[in-house]
C-alpha cells in the first residue's frame, strides 16, 4: 500500500545509501526536469523502490506483516498527512499557467535581441491556455473522429459481421443465435486516440422453459455482479432437447465452452484474408486465448471488433465472462446500454457535456500505464454519480466538471469501492488487485496535486 511504502521508505533511509539516492532524485525532480519529467521519474521511482523494499526486507518482519493488515482507506489517510499538499483550487486552473511571450518588436530598440539571436524554442502557445481551453483542444486534436471515418468505420463493421452470421448460420446451425447486431464505442461516439472500437453482439436464443437464471449473490462468487444460467426441467426435457445443452458444465451453461467455440471458429474456420480482399482491408483475428477479438487495417482507419456473446433475462444483460475453475460458467452483468442511455438522456435535458467528459477522460486514462486499467464504465459511474449532485454540465463548466470526476475518483479509489449506479451492491473496482488500485490512486493523486494539472493531463 502507498502508506506502507512511505513508511518502508523512512525506515530504510539510514540503511539503504540507494534508497537516499533515490529520495534525493526524486524530491529534486522538479527542479531538474521540470513537472512532467517529475511524474515520469515518479512513477519509475515508486517501482524501483518497491522492488529495494521487497529485497531488503526480513520475512518475518513485524512492522511489515502489520502494515499490510492496514485497510486501503487507512493508509491513504497517511499519506494525506504526510504529504499534506494543499488541494488544487479550480480558479487556480482559470488562469493562464505561463506568462504571454513578450512581443521584441515593442521594445526599445537598443534592449532588443535580433531573431538571429533568439534561442530556437518550439512554440508554447498552448501552455498559455486555460484548462477549459486545453480541454477542447485536447478533444479537437485527439478524440473527436470524423464523420467519413464514422461512416468508413460502421460499413467494415457492417459487412465483416454479416459475413460472420452467415458463416455461423450455414456451418454451424446448432448455435442458436438470434439477430445479431452492432454496439459499442463506434455506434455511440466513444472513441480511443488510435483506433475505433465496435461490439458484435450476438445473443442467445435459451428456450425460457429449460433455463433459468441464478442471481450472483447465490452462487459461489456471492456477488450480484455476475449471475449463472441453470439448466431446468431435466426430468421432463432430458439433455437434447436444447441446442445449448451441449454447452452445459455441472447443469449449467458454461461461458468458457461458448467462448472457447467462437475463438477456434474465429481463428481457424473463416477464411479472413478472402473477406479482407472484398472489403479492401486487412482482417486479423487475435490469437490469445478467450480473446474474441478482430483486428482491421484500413488505409484510413484501424478497426477493433469484439464478438459477445449475451444473454437477456428480463431486464438484464449478461454477457459471457471468463473465468478459471471453478467458476468459469459465469455470466456478468452489463450496464452498458443503461449507462449510454441515461448520459444521452440527461446532456439531452441541459445540453450538457457528459459524454464530451467521459470521451476526454477515457482517451487520457487509456494512454497512462496505471490509470488505463480503469475503463470507460467506471469513469461513466462517476459521472452518473457526480451528475445527482452536481447541476452544471454547461460547456463553460466542462474544465470544473472534468476535474471534479477525477477527485471523485480518487475518493472512490480510497475506499477501494465505486457502487454501480444502477445497483449499488456491485463495486466496479472489484475486479482489481488491492495493488492496481494503490498504483491508480496514488499517480492520480499525484497529478491532482499539481498546480499545473492541465499541462500532465493534456500536453
Amino acid at each position: 500500500m502507498m502508506a506502507d511504502y512511505g513508511h518502508k521508505q523512512g525506515k530504510r533511509r539510514d540503511d539503504s545509501s540507494l534508497g537516499s539516492v533515490l529520495d534525493f532524485l526524486l524530491a529534486n525532480a522538479r527542479l531538474v526536469l521540470g513537472v512532467s519529467g517529475a511524474a515520469v521519474l515518479a512513477i519509475a521511482t515508486l517501482a524501483v523502490k518497491r522492488l529495494i523494499d521487497r529485497a531488503t526486507s526480513p520475512p518475518d518482519d513485524e512492522d511489515d506483516i502489520k502494515a499490510k493488515q492496514k485497510s486501503l482507506e487507512e493508509s491513504w489517510q497517511e499519506l494525506g498527512l504526510i504529504k499534506a499538499v494543499p488541494k488544487v483550487r479550480r480558479e487556480d486552473l482559470e488562469e493562464p499557467l505561463l506568462s504571454p511571450v513578450v512581443d521584441v518588436t515593442a521594445q526599445d530598440p537598443e534592449s532588443c535581441v535580433l531573431p538571429s539571436e533568439v534561442p530556437v524554442v518550439e512554440s508554447r502557445t498552448l501552455l498559455c491556455l486555460t484548462f477549459q481551453e486545453k480541454l477542447l483542444s485536447y478533444y479537437r486534436d485527439h478524440v473527436s473522429v470524423s464523420e467519413a471515418e464514422k461512416v468508413l468505420g460502421k460499413q467494415l463493421a457492417e459487412g465483416i459481421c454479416a459475413e460472420l452470421q452467415n458463416f455461423l448460420k450455414n456451418k454451424h446451425p446448432e448455435l442458436s443465435f438470434g439477430n445479431a447486431f452492432l454496439s459499442g464505442y463506434l455506434c455511440d461516439d466513444l472513441v480511443s486516440n488510435d483506433h475505433l472500437e465496435v461490439a458484435f453482439v450476438l445473443p442467445l436464443v435459451l428456450e425460457s422453459n429449460l433455463w433459468h437464471l441464478i442471481p450472483g449473490e447465490q452462487t459461489v462468487m456471492n456477488n450480484p455482479w455476475f449471475g449463472m444460467i441453470k439448466r431446468t426441467g431435466l426430468e421432463y426435457f432430458p439433455r437434447g432437447n436444447s441446442p445449448w445443452d451441449k454447452f452445459m458444465v455441472g447443469g449449467y451453461l458454461s461461458s468458457n465452452t461458448i467462448n472457447d467455440t467462437l475463438h477456434k471458429i474465429l481463428v481457424a474456420s473463416l477464411n479472413w484474408p478472402v473477406i479482407g480482399s472484398m472489403l479492401e482491408c486487412i482482417i486479423r483475428p487475435v490469437i490469445a486465448p478467450k480473446e474474441l477479438k478482430l483486428e482491421i487495417r484500413h488505409d484510413q482507419i484501424h478497426l477493433d471488433i469484439n464478438l459477445c456473446p449475451m444473454i437477456e433475462v428480463g431486464d438484464k444483460i449478461l454477457l459471457a465472462a471468463s473465468f478459471e475453475e471453478p467458476v468459469e460458467n459465469l455470466w456478468q452483468q452489463s450496464f452498458y446500454t443503461a449507462e449510454i442511455s441515461k448520459l444521452k438522456d440527461w446532456d439531452g435535458r441541459d445540453s450538457g457535456v457528459r459524454h464530451c467528459c467521459l470521451n476526454i477522460l477515457k482517451v487520457i486514462f487509456e494512454n497512462h500505464p496505471f490509470w488505463s486499467k480503469l475503463t470507460s464504465t467506471h469513469l461513466t459511474h462517476v459521472i452518473l454519480h457526480l451528475s445527482k449532485t452536481e447541476a452544471d454540465w454547461s460547456e463553460a463548466a466542462l474544465g470544473d466538471r472534468c476535474q471534479q470526476v477525477l477527485e471523485e475518483l480518487v475518493q472512490y479509489l480510497e475506499k477501494g469501492f465505486l457502487p454501480c449506479f444502477f445497483d449499488s451492491r456491485i463495486n466496479l473496482l472489484g475486479n482489481l488487485v488491492l495493488e492496481e488500485i494503490e498504483e491508480i490512486g496514488y499517480t492520480l493523486y499525484e497529478a491532482l496535486a499539481e498546480p499545473d494539472l492541465a499541462t500532465g493531463l493534456c500536453l
